[in-house]
């Protein structure tokens, strides 16, 4: 079942957001193994990322294998922090 993983980092910036995302994705705007769909954009407060990946187990491989790692030996100019996080398994997907 497709499983659905939002980011919200309050005062979250484009520039570190592209920092980051360049030091957790795969070279040349490929999305990582499992991963779906990936959405990002400002919102009222920061920066907001919409991930879907194939599975639950393909989100917690990925962020126990590349996105946790990277954060801990911290990502020049990528976000200050940890983002607050929801997770959903998704029931209805329409659309691409």
């Amino acid at each position: 079942m497709a499983y659905a993983v939002v980011h919200q980092f309050p005062g979250g910036t484009r520039d570190q957001y592209e920092a980051s995302i360049a030091a957790v994705h795969p070279a040349g705007g490929a999305l990582p193994a499992g991963q779906v769909t990936h959405i990002a954009g400002p919102s009222a407060d920061g920066w907001t990322i919409v991930a879907v990946h194939d599975s639950r187990a393909s989100w917690e491989r990925f962020r126990d294998e590349v996105l946790m790692p990277a954060m801990g030996r911290g990502i020049a100019g990528g976000f200050a922090s940890p983002p607050q996080e929801t997770t959903f398994e998704i029931v209805n997907q329409v659309g691409a």
